[in-house]
């Protein structure tokens, strides 16, 4: 089921960021995309533990600042080592001017094995 939570405004995040943004209880990186696009990831490195939202955002791939780690925003797929598991990813809507994530599922659940 959807859960559409408010996080931040659009000119908050300008296009080529990302931030740190609490959301009932969570800790989320929100991005803006260079091309236009929105996505929100856990904000934690599944590698080491890093801070997502502290990295840098590249051709919609955040860099985990502690080792290099790179994750799609939208997906929250692995793009690069050292990291080998992908993390939640949340869908992203704007409306008004508003940037909200859908809290309900997220559309990649942690695969830890």
């Amino acid at each position: 089921m959807s859960r559409f939570v408010g996080v931040a405004n659009t000119g908050d995040i300008p296009p080529g960021e990302v931030a740190v943004v609490e959301a009932e209880g969570r800790s989320l990186c929100v991005g803006h995309c260079e091309d236009g696009t929105w996505g929100a990831i856990d904000n934690v490195c599944t590698h080491d533990g890093g801070v997502l939202g502290e990295g840098e955002l590249e051709d919609c791939l955040v860099e985990c600042p502690r080792h290099g780690a790179r994750f799609d925003l939208v997906t929250g797929e692995v793009r690069a080592l050292p990291a080998v598991f992908p993390v939640n990813a949340y869908p992203v809507r704007v409306i008004d001017g508003r940037v909200e994530v859908d809290l309900g599922v997220p559309t990649k659940e942690l695969e830890i094995g």
